[in-house]
């Protein structure tokens, strides 16, 4: 069942709070999406509100898809802005999400290849993402055609003496 996108669509506090209860849901199923479970939704809701500010601004693209029949959310991912004039030819991928409930359907590669269709099409020369490694992350990424282009070891740290690489990936578009 293929997802239908939306490319920034309005803001509203529905769509906000699908977003947050999704980011809520993703972090506390241990993905790697910037929190350690347990967490709660009033704990996400100031990153959330972080990331929506730079797409309300206009510099960040957020990327949403339902799937169908129904129209519930079942994938987003932002689309930053690195906000430096040198850096204007590629993006970040944040936040790149799929509902827990829905793994294993191909939605991350839909995602993914949408995000890449839509960098196409804006010209851009690439996409960069970060992960937290040890996850597998790294093959599901390559999967889609990014390549490791960097690691930090160790430097993200996700309780007393447990931590994890800091991967950087990327896309090239040209």
């Amino acid at each position: 069942m293929p997802l239908d996108f939306t490319v920034d669509p309005e803001l509203t506090a529905e769509l906000r709070a699908e977003i947050i209860d999704l980011w809520t849901d993703v972090s506390n199923a241990g993905g790697a999406v910037g929190f350690v479970p347990p967490v709660t939704a009033e704990l996400v809701r100031p990153t959330a509100e972080k990331q929506f500010a730079g797409v309300a601004e206009g510099l960040d693209v957020l990327l949403v898809g339902r799937e169908r029949p129904g129209g519930r959310l079942a994938a987003v991912l932002f689309f930053e802005d690195q906000r430096f004039n040198l850096m204007t030819h590629w993006r970040m991928l944040k936040r790149v999400m799929v509902a827990t409930d829905a793994q294993g359907r191909g939605y991350g590669r839909e995602l993914l290849a949408e995000a890449e269709r839509l960098a196409r099409g804006w010209g851009l020369s690439g996409l960069r993402l970060t992960l937290r490694g040890g996850n597998g992350l790294e093959d599901f990424y390559g999967r889609s055609g990014y390549k490791e282009v960097g690691r930090v070891p160790g430097a993200i740290r996700t309780a007393p003496g447990v931590e994890h690489d800091d991967v950087t990936m990327w896309l090239e578009l040209r």
